[in-house]
């Protein structure tokens, strides 16, 4: 396998039908940057700002999100007054998830099935008939 090198220069990368796996980038930018049926599996992004990214009719099976928000108390670029934008989630299929430590604040469900979710391990379905009494 044949090791490129682009350091420190601006390029556009028009890349089909090629095998780059194992590859690293580091302190660049790829605003814009469009993938169209690729294999990432193992893929991992740290230390990135992703507003605005868009994931569409991907296969996400076994992803493990953590971490995101506005940078914390004692990170570099933290900003006491910035507010995390919110994220949207549509069509997406979450079955046997897990969520935990997240603040969920002003979150809104809408047309979702519910059935066997927990908060807390109470039922959510319970809960909405109590509220409904």
């Amino acid at each position: 396998m044949e090791l490129i090198e682009i350091i420190n220069t601006a390029k556009q990368l028009n890349v089909y039908e090629a095998r780059v796996e194992n590859s690293t980038i580091r302190m660049s930018c790829i605003n814009g940057l469009t993938m169209d049926d690729v294999s990432a599996t193992n893929v991992r992004i740290s230390d990135a700002n992703l507003s605005d990214l868009e994931i569409n009719g991907a296969q996400m099976g076994g992803a493990y999100i953590h971490n995101i928000g506005m940078p914390p108390k004692g990170h570099p670029y933290y900003d006491a007054n910035a507010k995390h934008r919110p994220l949207k989630f549509d069509d997406c299929d979450l079955n046997h998830s897990t969520i935990t430590d997240c603040n969920l604040s002003g979150v809104s469900i809408s047309d979702c099935n519910l059935t066997g979710m927990t908060i807390n391990g109470i039922l959510v379905e319970d809960l909405l008939k109590a509220y409904k009494k």
